[in-house]
């Protein structure tokens, strides 16, 4: 639990400037914390001290339960379990049931389990520039496949003892999600709610404008913004090559690995953004959207109601769904 308490503090720190009264509705405040190894920054109009705290309870809650790398995690304690079926919390069901849906959905492009791979990489930290050894890509590739996950009620259970489930690539859209549902329950009608780029929006404005979105050009240091998105009460979930990477040989080493061969996807895509009502669809999406490609990954986004993606391909190109 220790390390947590940083990122605690770090919240307690602007709460206790905050006063203990409550504000008025048009009243702006915002909280920054870090979880998931990201920076979450909430900005809330006329939230009270309770609703923010809880705010940061609820992040704290959910590392808890989901990250890989806390021991004591249902995530952590279904990794160990060598096939042994595990009783998790609902939230932790629910949401590995949601990554094995849209794995489904994407022919596999989107997989919980590609924890096995992902542990070989380093993209940060990584001064030598070094790749995994294949033949550790190939065997742990062996047991990358999200059919391996049974879930019934409660318990879940891994059909191959060596299959490791890692839920980084939906877990921010599913927090960022209950953290709308319950300030809406609080009476907030305007809220931002910014995982590490994932962006939802509970209302807009409190003046009634929407929020406007930059849309991150790729690779560029200055924060440019290839274009923006005016976001009403939607989610804006962006996933690219740029974010976590390393150059050698030429060649960019980034972190959204292909599930068919253990690396870093290699296709013309540099940024993959969509828009949805709910923050857990745009997570899966963009990394589903970018491992299909240009081509495939506009067709699914084609065939799904209520769900629009902008592509960036390598020319820096902006490819629109048809509803944008």
């Amino acid at each position: 639990m220790r390390r947590f308490l940083p990122y605690i503090l770090s919240f307690s720190v602007v709460l206790s400037l905050l006063g203990c009264s409550s504000p008025p509705a048009n009243e702006k405040q915002q909280i920054t914390g870090v979880y998931f190894d990201t920076v979450v920054t909430l900005t809330v109009w006329g939230a009270d001290d309770e609703i923010l705290e809880h705010c940061a309870q609820l992040c704290e809650q959910y590392e808890n339960l989901f990250s890989r790398t806390v021991k004591t995690s249902d995530v952590s304690r279904i990794n160990s379990s060598k096939g042994t079926p595990v009783t998790v919390s609902d939230e932790t069901a629910e949401l590995i049931q949601a990554g094995l849906d849209y794995a489904a959905l994407s022919n596999g492009k989107f997989d919980v389990t590609i924890g096995t791979v992902n542990r070989l990489w380093n993209f940060q930290d990584n001064e030598e520039k070094q790749l995994p050894d294949p033949e550790s890509i190939e065997k742990a590739l062996s047991h990358v496949n999200y059919q391996n996950v049974k879930v019934i009620g409660n318990t879940v259970t891994l059909t191959d003892p060596e299959t490791q489930i890692d839920l980084g690539g939906i877990a921010k859209g599913y927090i960022a999600d209950r953290l709308k549902e319950y300030l809406k329950s609080a009476g907030i009608d305007h809220a931002l709610i910014n995982l590490g780029g994932n962006i939802l929006a509970l209302g807009g404005h409190y003046d009634g404008t929407p929020f406007e979105i930059g849309i991150q050009k790729p690779f560029d240091e200055t924060g440019t913004a290839l274009t923006y998105l005016e976001v009403t009460d939607r989610s804006v979930v962006s996933s690219g090559n740029y974010v976590r990477y390393f150059e050698k040989d030429n060649k960019i080493y980034h972190h959204i690995l292909d599930p068919d061969t253990g690396y870093p996807c290699q296709n013309n895509l540099l940024q993959v953004t969509i828009l949805s009502d709910n923050s857990i669809d745009g997570d899966a999406l963009s990394t589903a959207c970018y491992n299909l490609g240009l081509e495939k990954g506009m067709e699914l986004i084609q065939s799904l109601d209520n769900v629009e993606a902008i592509f960036v391909t390598d020319d820096y190109q902006l490819h629109y769904s048809n509803d944008i």
